[in-house]
């Protein structure tokens, strides 16, 4: 672990622990402290990064309660030994998925990101794997994300005008576009297609 990704760990659990302490705590001058903690923690993520103290407070500052990963789910969707990949806005490419909503289950959030992005009607199969996100992608994030990518079958629709995607393709292993790095790398992508060619893949976790 470099330098930077140490600051990082450390504003990190400051975080967690400020986070905590506001939660549970009752001492008002406690309280206080937990706040200033809490700001010196996106005050280090802002000095390391290029996002703004603003939006770091606002990404980094507004939950509550005990501190717990965020959720990603990724479709990856096979053609013709060949991955989809959707075109973000800003050009690059990824598998379809996102945030997991608090109101609907791993697989029903998979299917409802490939809807979204791909305009595609989706059966999930299995598990590939569960990964925590910092051990794969960069940049690493002020909040811990638990990564799961999900082999699906496409069964139905057609792409749908969004605002997060222009298009979708499907690629071979050997011609992958500009990938979105901080949610997919090459790795992952790779990953996902030696799943594919297994019949007994056993899902992979960190």
């Amino acid at each position: 672990m470099n330098q930077n990704e140490k600051w990082l760990q450390w504003a990190v659990e400051l975080q967690a622990i400020a986070q905590g302490g506001l939660f549970y705590g009752k001492d008002k001058f406690d309280m206080e402290r937990y706040e200033r903690i809490r700001d010196i923690s996106a005050e280090m993520i802002a000095s390391k990064t290029e996002i703004s103290l603003d939006k770091v407070k606002e990404l980094f500052c507004n939950d509550t309660g005990y501190q717990t990963p965020k959720i990603d789910t990724r479709a990856a969707i096979f053609k013709d030994d060949k991955i989809l990949l959707v075109h973000e806005v800003n050009g690059t490419w990824a598998l379809p998925g996102g945030w997991c909503d608090v109101d609907i289950s791993v697989e029903e959030n998979t299917r409802k990101e490939v809807k979204e992005e791909a305009g595609l009607d989706v059966r999930v199969k299995r598990v590939i794997a569960i990964q925590d996100r910092e051990k794969h992608n960069l940049p690493i994030y002020a909040h811990k994300v638990c990564k799961i990518f999900m082999q699906c079958e496409e069964i139905g629709g057609e792409f749908v005008s969004n605002i997060e995607t222009t298009e979708f393709d499907y690629f071979g292993v050997d011609e992958l576009p500009v990938l979105a790095e901080e949610k997919n790398n090459r790795e992952q992508i790779e990953m996902c297609f030696k799943a594919m060619q297994s019949k007994n893949w056993e899902a992979l976790f960190d």
